[in-house]
C-alpha cells in the first residue's frame, strides 16, 4: 500500500490529507464513510436546511458536495489509473451547490445517496492495482497521483465532518 508523500501533492489539499495520512488508503476511505453517515443520519430534520450564516451553503447543500466531489475525483482516479492523458478541468464548487437544488432532496435521499457514492469510491480505489495507484494525471492544473486522490477524498470527508461539528451543530438555527 502506498505511503503519503506530501511533497507530490498540491499544497492546497494537505489540509485534507493530513488528516488521514497515518492509515493505510483502505482504511482512510473506510474510516470518512464509517464517520460521516453516522453523523449526518443523527442529525435532527430542522437542521438540514440550516446554514449557519449568510451565503454559506445548508447541510443538504453540504452533503451534496460531498457526493458530488467524490464523483468528480473519483471520474480523476479513474482517467489516471486507466493512463487516460488528457489535463482534467478543475470544478467549481459553489457553482454545483448553487444549481444542485438540494433543497428540494429529503434528508434520506441525500444519505442515500452519498452512501451509494461513499461505497462506489471504495470499490473503485480497491480494485486498482499497485500500479494503478501510483499512476497519476494533471487535474485543475495540477499534477496528482492516483492513491494521492483517495487521500484528498477521506481528507476531505474529515474536514467537512470538522465543519459540521464546528459551524452547523453548534449554532442555534435562525
Amino acid at each position: 500500500m502506498p505511503q503519503v508523500q506530501l511533497e507530490r501533492i498540491p499544497q492546497f489539499y494537505h489540509r485534507y490529507v493530513q488528516q488521514v495520512a497515518h492509515l493505510p488508503l483502505n482504511e482512510a476511505l473506510a474510516h470518512r464513510r464509517n464517520v460521516i453517515l453516522p453523523l449526518l443520519r443523527s442529525l435532527p430534520q430542522h437542521k438540514w436546511d440550516f446554514a449557519y450564516a449568510p451565503g454559506k451553503w445548508t447541510i443538504k447543500e453540504l452533503v451534496l458536495h460531498l457526493a458530488d466531489t467524490e464523483r468528480v475525483f473519483g471520474y480523476r482516479a479513474l482517467t489516471f489509473a486507466r493512463k487516460g492523458n488528457t489535463p482534467l478541468p478543475g470544478f467549481d464548487e459553489d457553482t454545483f451547490a448553487a444549481h444542485s437544488e438540494a433543497s428540494r432532496r429529503s434528508s434520506e435521499s441525500l444519505l442515500e445517496e452519498l452512501d451509494s457514492v461513499l461505497h462506489s469510491s471504495d470499490t473503485l480505489f480497491a480494485s486498482f492495482s499497485p500500479a494503478q495507484l501510483e499512476r497519476s494525471g494533471v487535474a485543475n492544473n495540477n499534477e496528482i497521483f492516483v492513491s494521492d486522490i483517495g487521500y484528498v477524498l477521506a481528507g476531505h470527508i474529515m474536514h467537512h465532518k470538522s465543519v459540521l461539528g464546528e459551524r452547523y451543530l453548534t449554532a442555534q438555527p435562525a
